[in-house]
Parts: structure tokens; C-alpha cells; sequence
């Protein structure tokens, strides 16, 4: 027999659009085991970057539950071999013009150059921008 917890009641409005009008940069890529804790010293040194150059916040995600699905998964998509996890990654900016600025000043920042020692098979990292429809405050 299940129990259910009690929780407080949410109203919701029947749709909600995202009025901030922020942007969100998304990435999945996938990392050997061993290069987790080089992912990590990575992932803080170009995170960093971002946040000079306008994001918001940059979350770095380590695959901790991530199934194989019937047609296609996270797995899948970036060709994740048997010793890979799967890192889930969004830079949040402000709005899509500091988005704009801020990645063409990433792009051509001299520290980019450290990216050649890269923990992981950039070739099967996939991204891409995204404009919010729905965004729900706690």
C-alpha cells in the first residue's frame, strides 16, 4: 500500500511563460570515468570565464541516474562508451544579447587556448541555445 505525504498546495496558473527572458546555453557531453576529478579543475576554470562575460550561473552536472531508453537516451546522443558518465551542463544568462556578447568574448578569450587539453571527446559533445517558455520560482 502506498502513503502520500501531504504537501502544500501549489497553485498554478493554466499556462506560465518565462518573463525574465533569460537564456540558457545547454550541453551533454560525455567523460572517461578516470577524468572526473580533471573535469571538475576544468569545468572551474572555464566556468569562470562565463560568469565574467555575463552568465548568470553555470551548472555542471555528473550523470548519477541516467537510463537507456527504448529508442534513444542521453547515452545515446553522445555516444557514451561503457567507462563514460554523462555530464549534463546549462549556462544561464540574462538575456540573449549578453548571451551574444558574452560567448563571441569567450571564444576569442586567450585562456580558450587550455581547452586543446580537454578531459573529453569534444566531437561528441552536443549544444545548443534555448529561449525559456516556463520558468517556475520555489
Amino acid at each position: 500500500m502506498r502513503s502520500f505525504v501531504a504537501r502544500k498546495k501549489v497553485t498554478i496558473p493554466a499556462t506560465i511563460e518565462a518573463t525574465a527572458m533569460s537564456y540558457i546555453d545547454g550541453f551533454v557531453i560525455a567523460v572517461p570515468n578516470t577524468n572526473r576529478e580533471q573535469f571538475i579543475k576544468h569545468a572551474n576554470t572555464f566556468d569562470v570565464i562565463f560568469l565574467e562575460f555575463g552568465a548568470t550561473r553555470v551548472l555542471e552536472c555528473w550523470g548519477d541516474n541516467v537510463p537507456e531508453g527504448k529508442l534513444t537516451d542521453f547515452r545515446r546522443a553522445v555516444q557514451a562508451e561503457e567507462n563514460e558518465s554523462v555530464v549534463f551542463s546549462w549556462v544561464e544568462w540574462p538575456d540573449k544579447a549578453t548571451r551574444d556578447a558574452g560567448m563571441a568574448k569567450f571564444m576569442k578569450d586567450p585562456r580558450m587556448a587550455a581547452a586543446s587539453a580537454c578531459p573529453f571527446d569534444g566531437k561528441r559533445m552536443i549544444f545548443g541555445g534555448f529561449t525559456p517558455v516556463v520558468s517556475l520560482p520555489a
